[in-house]
């Protein structure tokens, strides 16, 4: 298995069965590698900041994505409303995948289906190949046959694991939505069908106003928020996942330093996602590792591993 590039040593964990040398990973759709290479060169992939590299989301169809306006910077935040703008299955095999393939750390391909069977076609497309290292399955989108959002009910997320569980050996990563009552009965459904690892949280729904017209100003009248306004919502989600799960987590909404990482650590997930922060700070993973290793020295834990395990003993306890 791949190990990715060296950050501060003591920082290595496991992730689903796969081997990573520091606990910060990418967000989806939130550091554009492909980009980054052709512009900046071989520094761009060489100096990664991450230990694993999450791929934007992909589709089995093309996206254009949502009409715009996309964007709304909220005081604490950002609301987005991208739409997965992608080059569907066919186009990311033959033109993104080759250019992923050359990161120096694990790839895992994030793919999200509006159906059990298109999720099927995803996965059995995308697991096969050698440069893949592991999938990410965003359950935020809703099953055209029965309506529901996949990631929001027990009996669908079941059912979505029954269905792709089989077709691959491959680590499976469950990307949770925050929009629901209740996240720990879909968590336990997805841990139940065979997931190596859950991700949460993903945006929560929200929309902006237009200043003069009063209209909704995105163009899809919605989109999801971002950022540190998030962050107390993903720790509790979190903590509540952790506390009944046994599968790592990777803990994401609003990290942006050091300090927050470790908050994740201690809520129970065993690796952080920057996301929005990238926007502001493209070398902010690498910060962030490295604040992190400062902050659980000052706190006398010699692993991010000690960490979590420390923040699950806790939990089984109480």
């Amino acid at each position: 298995m791949t190990v990715a590039t060296a950050r501060p040593k003591g920082l290595a964990v496991e992730l689903g069965g796969l081997h990573l040398a520091h606990p910060v990973l990418n967000g989806s759709g939130t550091w554009d590698a492909i980009a980054a290479m052709r512009t900046f060169g071989a520094p761009a992939r060489d100096e990664l900041p991450f230990a694993a590299f999450v791929s934007k989301t992909i589709t089995v169809a093309p996206r254009g994505g949502n009409p715009p306006p996309r964007l709304w910077e909220t005081p604490a935040g950002l609301i987005n409303s991208i739409g997965l703008p992608n080059k569907g299955l066919e186009g990311f095999l033959a033109r993104d995948l080759p250019e992923l393939a050359t990161l120096p750390v694990p790839l895992i391909v994030s793919v999200a289906g509006f159906s059990l069977d298109e999720f099927a076609v995803l996965v059995e497309g995308v697991a096969d190949r050698p440069e893949v290292a592991a999938l990410e399955l965003n359950v935020s989108c809703p099953n055209v046959k029965s309506g529901c959002v996949i990631g929001s009910e027990r009996g669908e997320m079941a059912a979505l694991m029954a269905r792709v569980r089989p077709l691959t050996s491959k680590p499976l990563i469950v990307k949770l939505t925050p929009n629901v009552s209740d996240v720990v009965p879909v968590a336990l459904a997805a841990q139940e069908g065979g997931a190596d690892a859950l991700s949460l949280i993903n945006t929560l729904r929200a929309t902006a106003v237009h200043p003069r017209t009063g209209h909704p100003w995105l163009g899809a009248g919605q989109g999801g928020l971002s950022g540190p306004a998030v962050r107390p919502v993903a720790l509790a989600l979190t903590t509540q996942v952790a506390a009944r799960t046994d599968v790592p987590i990777i803990g994401m909404g609003g990290i942006q330093s050091g300090r927050d990482a470790l908050d994740f650590l201690q809520a129970g997930a065993s690796c952080v996602a920057v996301g929005t922060e990238n926007f502001r700070d493209p070398g902010a993973g690498a910060r962030i590792c490295d604040e992190l290793a400062q902050q659980l020295r000052a706190q006398g834990m010699d692993s991010p591993v000690h960490a979590t395990a420390a923040a699950r003993a806790r939990m089984r306890i109480a």
